[in-house]
């Protein structure tokens, strides 16, 4: 048994009660995992987490790989190589494979649910094992040529990344400077290098597939400067046959140079790659066609719904650590014995900050985990609808409008809480490496920066999710929101709550009502436009982003409270009595402590200052 304290109860819940993906289990196009098949996935990986993958986390961070320079390898600890070992064999992975590719279509709000569990105990195996996604987007974009190089990368369980990165063109993609030359025979000569690559290099699988963003030279048709030039490649470690997947023997030119020295998941060997430096770093275009941001944003998209996965989890984790210890740490007495000196010490969960502070963790978690699951739910349409030639556009706009705020909004909230009322829990303790709460803090800082940092995520929510829309998703989901709140059938346990939540609906409207506005007086030609309007814009996105995540997860919180009303109004079990009443509790806490400060924030936009941005530097 390891750190990892898991919420099956609550999966289970958000799932079946809440989203109702029973109704999708075992229909098209998931005839292949019904209810009970899901059921035993999601109690099966649940156990396999707490008991084994957990195994190796902290030893992992104590005693993480090492780059040996001279033959540009990295090795992984034994004791995570087994971890590895442990979840490739048990083959849950292959939920996540194409049946094309050898694996089981199921929804991906069943994968998701089972991702939390691995996330949460061993964050970084879900980055190593990244052919699931890898060979999917091969698959999806490739050619009859590449679509076998997706079987065999499956089939042999290969390593896989995604280069995107370079020293100068982080979040600016476009100002990538790594170059494609082709060569007579189809393939591509790639000269670059990148930085921040994942899982670049280790010794856990025989090969490894680079997805590598690069810049054609030469072609008519192709390249060109910014992020539209860019096309997307195949490069593989080691050389093989793309017809049998066998091995040449011969290395490719793709070497990694460094490995970054990290605060956190340092078992994940966050390389240096630099390409065809001494010698050509041979590779294919994928799909034969330059649309290497198009083809590599599906990637993009599977790992931002990661990482706000991987934030939840380990945010779900440490309340449930924190709330075990509060549990049992005695210390003072009651509040309202202070002064009596012979008052019996009580557990600190009898102190009213602790309370707040468990509420608060409570109602992140699982609010998080309902926002998480409710974007896969979106995805799990988008597949059935697919699968039934029906129109998917609003539902892929829907989704494409929560991923950044999963993993913008979902991060920070979980690495805040984390460090301000997880760790705090413990007291000083929380500092110390005898409980895991100090490598959750560092691991999870990582969640805000990589795959778009939280300001890329507030400007592409607003600026593609939002306007490029034209509203419909963002007025789809505020529609369904002030449906709730409005619902005339509904009792009033929750009245106050339901007013709280359409005011805070109503301010994030308005927000986005204030930066399109903002965003029409930047254009020059209109009447009073002035192009520094945009610079409000930019100030009261990441706003707009943490409001609306607040409303999102209480929306969600608050439809989980009327379920469990409905549950204690029924005979169960003393168990489900105390869940439903903690679920009733959480949503009544966050609307009645969150939804207030989202009104706040809201009339803060409305009256942005954009000074700031005409103070001189040296005035910093």
């Amino acid at each position: 048994m390891g750190h990892y304290k898991s919420n099956l109860r609550d999966v289970e819940f958000n799932l079946f009660e809440l989203l109702g993906r029973d109704r999708v289990l075992g229909t098209e196009p998931f005839e292949d995992v019904d209810l009970d098949t899901a059921k035993v996935a999601l109690r099966e990986v649940d156990r396999l987490a707490r008991e084994d993958l957990a195994e190796s986390f902290e030893d992992s961070d104590r005693s993480p790989t090492v780059f040996d320079p001279t033959t540009h390898t990295v090795t992984v600890p034994p004791s995570y190589a087994a971890t590895y070992k442990t979840w490739m064999d048990a083959e849950w992975w292959r939920l996540r494979v194409l049946p094309e590719l050898g694996g089981t279509h199921a929804p991906s709000s069943l994968n998701w649910a089972l991702g939390e569990f691995v996330l949460g105990s061993n964050p970084t195996l879900w980055t190593y094992v990244g052919f699931p996604t890898a060979t999917r987007v091969v698959w999806k974009h490739g050619t009859e040529r590449d679509k076998r190089i997706a079987e065999i990368a499956a089939d042999k369980q290969w390593g896989a990344t995604m280069m995107l990165t370079e020293s100068d063109a982080g979040s600016d993609v476009g100002a990538g400077r790594t170059k494609a030359i082709p060569n007579d025979d189809g393939t591509w000569n790639i000269i670059g290098v990148k930085r921040f690559i994942t899982a670049g290099e280790h010794d856990l699988t025989d090969n490894i597939l680079h997805l590598v963003l690069a810049r054609p030279v030469g072609v008519e048709g192709a390249g060109g400067p910014g992020s539209k030039g860019l096309s997307l490649f195949l490069v593989p470690k080691y050389h093989f046959d793309p017809e049998t997947g066998e091995h040449t023997g011969e290395r490719n030119g793709v070497y990694v140079t460094n490995v970054e020295k990290k605060m956190g998941v340092k078992v994940s060997a966050t390389c240096e790659m630099t390409l065809g430096e001494n010698e050509s770093a041979r590779g294919w275009l994928l799909g034969d066609v330059h649309d290497g941001i198009g083809q590599m944003f599906d990637v993009i998209e599977d790992a931002r719904m990661m990482v706000g996965s991987k934030a939840i989890a380990t945010l779900s984790s440490g309340y449930l650590n924190a709330l075990d210890y509060a549990k049992v740490r005695v210390q003072g007495s009651d509040l309202t014995r202070s002064s009596d000196r012979l008052a019996p010490k009580v557990p600190i969960t009898r102190h009213p900050d602790i309370r707040r502070s468990l509420l608060t963790q409570k109602s992140y978690a699982e609010g998080l985990r309902s926002l998480v699951l409710y974007t896969a739910s979106w995805q799990d349409e988008i597949a059935i609808g697919s699968a039934g030639g029906d129109d998917t556009a609003l539902a892929e706009a829907v989704n494409d409008l929560l991923l950044p705020v999963v993993k913008g909004y979902g991060s920070e909230r979980s690495w805040i809480v984390l460090g301000t009322e997880s760790l705090q829990t413990f007291g000083g303790s929380g500092y110390l490496q005898d409980y895991p709460l100090e490598q959750y803090v560092r691991d999870a800082k990582i969640d805000t920066v990589y795959e778009g940092t939280t300001a890329i995520q507030a400007q592409d929510l607003f600026f593609r999710k939002i306007i490029k829309n034209e509203g419909a998703a963002f007025g789809h989901l505020v529609g369904e929101i002030a449906a709730f709140a409005e619902d005339p059938a509904a009792t009033t346990d929750l009245a106050l709550e339901r007013d709280l939540l359409r005011e805070a609906a109503g301010s994030v409207e308005a927000t986005v009502a204030k930066m399109t506005a903002d965003l029409v007086l930047s254009n020059p030609k209109v009447a009073g436009g002035d192009a520094k309007s945009v610079y409000k814009v930019g100030l009261n996105a990441t706003r707009l982003l943490y409001t609306l995540g607040d409303v999102l997860v209480a929306w969600l919180l608050l439809r989980s409270a009327v379920i469990a009303l409905h549950a204690l109004d029924t005979d169960i079990t003393a168990a489900d009595r105390s869940f439903y009443e903690g679920k009733v509790a959480a949503a009544r806490f966050f609307a009645r402590n969150v939804l207030p400060v989202v009104v706040a924030e809201g009339r803060i936009a409305g009256e942005v200052d954009d000074s700031v941005m005409t103070l001189d530097d040296s005035a910093f």
